[in-house]
């Protein structure tokens, strides 16, 4: 989902992107995935035919990781899992050309973790998108401790080509935006197990009370209940820190597959559309 929302803002930028899969069939696939989303956007006139065209010329789908590798700048995007990643970034190490920035989208492992042992270990650092890519307007850019000046500064400049705003930081586990959030919703998550108010009342007094688009606990639905709960126990396991222990709930919630709105249920209920539905199913574990 990320590296399909990636690699459309990088298109829509006037570049072109070569977006490398497992198979043939996988590409297949995931091409036809991008296509329905961009006709969704057409139906919601924020996109025209034409621009859908020129989107899709732009990105180029291979599963030939040599031919992936031939570029100016590479992103990783495949789920926050340490030891697949590093496997990727071992094997791409040593095709690409010595200057090309190797870039790892993640929300919480570590930068300086992942370089270690590559033969160009300064050359990698972390974009932290916040999806969806085509419409947020911040990246965060962080530094790991070999990061070499020039990659920082060649990603810095292609945060402002897709027309976002770079927010550089040095690494730190959840880096700033999950580091934040992440707490927010677990203490959310806590109101509700306790019984102090619903997840649809707690939603709305953080919207109205603080000008927010998306309730912390509708945010988590749509970025995904089981990630929320990776990046919980990833920060728990870095710092130690009692306040990203999970709350209870949302285990329960994952555990039965409730894993957010792509699914259709997580602390809310949703249509195929993702459209949510204020009334939840009846077998919604602990929500009532």
């Amino acid at each position: 989902m990320m590296g399909r929302s990636i690699a459309t803002r990088v298109s829509q930028a006037g570049l072109t992107v070569v977006v490398l899969e497992i198979s043939t069939d996988r590409a297949a696939v995931v091409k036809k995935i991008l296509e329905d989303d961009l006709d969704h956007e057409i139906e919601r006139y924020s996109l025209t035919p034409s621009e859908k065209k020129a989107i899709l010329t732009r990105i180029i789908f291979t599963k030939d990781v040599e031919r992936a590798c031939m570029c100016d700048l590479l992103i990783e995007t495949i789920n926050d899992d340490f030891t697949a990643k590093k496997t990727i970034l071992g094997q791409v190490d040593g095709i690409l050309e010595q200057g090309t920035p190797i870039i790892v989208n993640t929300s919480t492992l570590s930068i300086t973790e992942l370089a270690q042992g590559l033969t160009h270990p300064e050359r990698v650092l972390g974009m932290h998108f916040l999806y969806p890519v085509t419409t947020t307007r911040v990246v965060e850019i962080v530094k790991g401790q070999v990061t070499g000046d020039e990659a920082f500064e060649t990603a810095r400049h292609f945060a402002r080509v897709l027309g976002k705003v770079p927010i550089e930081e040095f690494e730190s586990p959840g880096f700033v935006t999950t580091r934040v959030m992440v707490p927010m919703i677990n203490e959310a998550a806590h109101v509700v197990l306790e019984g102090v108010a619903t997840a649809a009342q707690v939603d709305l007094a953080m919207k109205l009370g603080y000008d927010w688009r998306l309730g912390p606990l509708e945010w988590a639905d749509r970025a995904g209940l089981h990630k929320v709960l990776n990046w919980l126990d990833d920060l728990q396991r870095e710092t130690g820190d009692q306040k990203f222990r999970p709350c209870p709930i949302l285990r329960k919630l994952v555990r039965a597959g409730y894993t957010g709105a792509r699914v259709g249920k997580g602390f809310f209920a949703y249509d195929t559309e993702l459209n949510r539905v204020d009334r939840l199913p009846d077998d919604t574990p602990g929500l009532g």
